[in-house]
């Protein structure tokens, strides 16, 4: 997805309200940062068969007028930077705003090369029209009437946004494998890239977020052709780190969304530091990032297979039972994601570095892999006989038939006499069968469950 369209403007003028709107009940994925800015919030919309990535720039939280302005001016900035689009929101209710001139005056300088739309919200009717004609001032061209809240003319400027996005099944299909190298900056991932394509691409440095977007590359590995996609933080430099954070984020996210499988990156020397504090290896101050559970989140919602990569395990103290122990933990950290793969290496010495392609490409296979009904039925009935699932108001439930209805990703059908009685408990057990006679590790699989005929 390459159309990025953020909304911009001054607090309370109903830009969450907008993007709530356009998103629709699809999940937001909301980035939680502190200092000036709330939350904010990115997600997919899709219109008329076309699609487009929308951000909210959110609201803010001044200490003084001076750092509120200041504020302002960076969260537009690199909104503009990152947007193909934008949203300018102001309100129709109580008129001009000085810093809706300040915004203004920002925006027409980038009015020749961005999109810009202009919308005067809080214009529940026709008859309030009239009330966004002081908006012309701004110089931003005619300004949209619009009611977030309730919906007046939503549809209208939904065309508008997407007037010039090709539609979604236009797009040409690329059937080559492709791995998305992901995690947050510094953790090693151009230094993977490098060390994978033997050349050095990409500027590595200690500086976090010094790539500046995503970058493509082509890898052959035996036959096959592969795309790594090699994630970054932004297309321009930035001293804000929140901001950078975000739209790092957000590009993530995308990669995540382009790839087959998730390559996650994580530093061993931030994973485990208290290792060099204790020679007791027992790992109980271990935490997984909040920042890398986020990224696992997000592979396993858009269902890609996932690897993760503990990088520069050189640099930790180590016995023989650390990657185990680590494998534990962060399993037992993330509760219901048992069917992880993990590999250790090192980018800089290239200590098992050929691993990274082949093991993620054995979970490019298994999220291909597509089982035999007969397979399944034989596998797996007798241990729904065994251990059937409970019964819901005196009625016994039964489950007669199970299919697979496609792969990447794998989507299984349980076929029962009564699909709405079968508890999460059970489904969750059902997947572990499933995986412990058929396999799929680092892949998420999809369980569906319906009436039979």
């Amino acid at each position: 997805m390459e159309n990025i369209v953020t909304i911009v403007g001054r607090p309370n003028v109903g830009k969450s309200t907008l993007f709530n709107r356009m998103v629709g009940g699809q999940t937001a994925i909301v980035h939680e940062t502190s200092g000036v800015t709330r939350d904010r919030n990115y997600g997919e919309v899709e219109w008329q068969n076309k699609k487009f990535f929308l951000i909210d720039t959110g609201g803010f939280v001044p200490d003084s007028e001076e750092r509120f302005e200041q504020a302002i001016r960076t969260q537009v900035k690199m909104s503009i930077e990152e947007a193909d689009e934008i949203l300018f929101v102001v309100d129709a209710k109580n008129g001009i705003h000085p810093i809706d001139m300040e915004i203004g005056n920002m925006l027409r300088k980038y009015s020749k090369e961005k999109k810009i739309i202009l919308i005067a919200n809080k214009v529940d009717v026709v008859e309030k029209e009239p009330n966004v004609l002081e908006f012309y001032s701004l110089g931003l061209g005619e300004p949209f009437p619009l009611s977030a809240i309730n919906g007046y003319n939503s549809g209208d400027l939904l065309d508008e946004i997407t007037k010039d996005f090709k539609p979604a099944d236009e797009d040409k299909e690329d059937n080559r494998i492709k791995f998305a190298i992901i995690g947050k900056p510094n953790a090693g991932k151009s230094s993977i890239a490098n060390a994978l394509l033997n050349e050095e691409r990409n500027i590595v440095t200690e500086i976090p977020g010094t790539t500046r977007d995503s970058i493509d590359s082509t890898l052959k590995h035996h036959g096959d052709e592969i795309i790594l996609i090699d994630t970054a933080g932004l297309r321009r430099k930035t001293k804000v780190k929140e901001s950078l954070e975000f739209y790092s984020a957000i590009r993530t996210y995308k990669a995540i969304e382009r790839c087959n499988v998730a390559i996650l990156v994580i530093d061993a020397s931030d994973l485990l530091e208290e290792l060099s504090k204790s020679s007791d290896i027992d790992l109980a101050t271990f935490k997984l990032d909040n920042q890398d559970v986020k990224i696992i989140n997000d592979v396993v919602q858009l269902k890609k297979g996932l690897l993760i990569v503990i990088n520069k395990w050189d640099l930790v103290e180590k016995d023989s039972n650390t990657a185990k122990k680590v494998e534990k933990k962060i399993t037992e950290h993330l509760k219901s994601y048992t069917y992880l793969k993990f590999i250790f290496i090192s980018a800089l010495t290239k200590q098992r570095i050929h691993k990274v392609v082949e093991e993620a490409k054995i979970i490019y296979n298994e999220r291909a892999r597509k089982i035999k009904t007969s397979e399944l039925n034989e596998a797996l009935l007798n241990e729904i006989r065994l251990k059937p699932p409970q019964s819901q108001r005196g009625k016994e439930i039964k489950i007669n038939y199970i299919t697979q209805l496609r792969s990447s990703p794998p989507v299984f059908a349980f076929f029962a006499n009564d699909p709405d009685g079968i508890e999460s408990n059970y489904k969750r057990f059902l997947e572990k069968k499933l995986r412990e006679k058929f396999g799929f590790t680092g892949v998420p699989i999809e369980l569906v469950f319906k009436k039979k005929n």
